[in-house]
């Protein structure tokens, strides 16, 4: 194939020239995606391959959530990470971005190693084209389908467990939303990666659907996005496609636009700084399926002095610039402090154990519970 002069290519760049010569995007679908903004939330499994594929293929500001830290685990599908990263225990946001950042440094990343609750959600989503799913739990989910409908924005769904996965896209006053698919925040598989395992293919199959759709849709191509809700089984290969129902009249998101008030509807929100207070609802969460609860404390850490703390009690601590790791003495668990005033307890699925566990360590802890997070697929 002769090479184009540089002056025929999108900003004289080569990097683009083969996506460019593709027919559907060509140089003003390249224009496009070079002023578009996407927001990933996850960016564990799945959300990894989707910004690799965002930055890649060069969209303009890629911006990345994730509240949890590289492990061992992670590196059997979790493409931007690798054993350094584990090792140093990096947020997966912050260790994602540095590397999506060596692949394309003309891409903005903005990175946030934080939870995505309805008080930081509308900030986090402001000014961007599109919400992809990254995320491991129905309840972020149906937050994000019920925000990206509030505001406008087309919501793209996937999942992965085991050799199993599955994507759509939810496009405000177009199709019903993600509430109306999969019921309350209980809804969808009963499996997860943790009882079923998974496979890497199956995460890059579900994010190339993902990001294939997303480039369609940011380029300009929106008539040729796929309306259909696609399931796949990748052993033994089958494929179904189930053509996305309209919106439901009686829904009270996409049908009646009857949003409830969110807890951050009235704050001024800095997205650039990084900054969010969490709401009152979501003090202590069960993490179906990994042994972890996740408690957010009444106010945020001093690291130094709680890693003086922590070692005065016996712990073993460990601390990087962007989180502080605990091993109880004799218990078995770990606590995984962020700065953000949020703690992994690492080792019990019990809330009321891992709350007392945060009020004996760290006083600065919330007495009260929450829910149990289903999860339902892999991030």
């Amino acid at each position: 194939m002769s090479k184009q002069e540089p002056d025929q290519l999108l900003g004289g760049n080569e990097r683009y020239s083969r996506q460019i010569r593709f027919g559907p995007i060509g140089r003003g679908g390249q224009r496009r995606l070079s002023e578009a903004a996407v927001l990933i939330v996850g960016v564990g499994a799945l959300g990894a391959s989707i910004a690799q594929h965002m930055v890649r293929a060069g969209v303009g500001s890629v911006r990345i959530v994730d509240r949890d830290y590289v492990e061992i685990s992670n590196l059997q599908r979790q493409v931007l990470f690798d054993e350094d990263d584990a090792r140093e225990a990096l947020p997966k946001a912050v260790a994602a971005a540095a590397k999506l950042k060596r692949i394309n440094s003309e891409v903005r990343v903005e990175a946030y190693a934080a939870d995505v609750t309805a008080a930081s959600a509308p900030g986090f989503a402001a000014g961007v084209d599109l919400v992809l799913d990254g995320t491991d739990n129905a309840p972020t989910r149906l937050l994000l389908s019920d925000l990206c409908y509030r505001l406008g924005i087309p919501f793209l769904y996937g999942g992965a467990t085991a050799a199993s996965g599955m994507s759509g896209i939810f496009i405000p006053g177009e199709t019903a939303c993600l509430r109306c698919l999969i019921g309350g925040e209980d809804g969808g598989s009963t499996e997860t990666c943790d009882t079923a395992g998974v496979i890497s293919p199956t995460v890059d199959f579900v994010a190339s659907l993902q990001a294939a759709e997303a480039l369609k849709w940011l380029t300009g191509n929106q008539e040729a996005v796929r309306r259909t809700w696609l399931t796949a089984e990748l052993w033994p290969f089958r494929i179904r496609e189930l053509r996305m129902p309209p919106p439901d009249a009686d829904c009270p998101v996409c049908g009646k636009h009857q949003f409830r008030q969110t807890a951050g509807e009235n704050a001024e929100k800095d997205v650039d700084s990084g900054s969010s207070e969490p709401d009152a609802g979501s003090a202590a969460v069960v993490l179906c399926g990994r042994d972890t609860v996740q408690v957010t404390m009444a106010g945020k850490p001093d690291m130094l002095k709680l890693e003086a703390r922590l070692s005065q009690m016996s712990c073993r601590v460990e601390r990087n610039p962007y989180l502080l790791r605990a091993e109880l003495p004799d218990s078995g668990i770990r606590l995984v402090i962020f700065p953000d005033g949020r703690v992994l307890v690492q080792g019990t699925s019990d809330l009321e154990e891992a709350v007392r566990l945060c009020n004996a360590y760290m006083p600065v802890a919330p007495s009260g519970c929450c829910k149990e997070e289903e999860v339902d697929s892999d991030g």
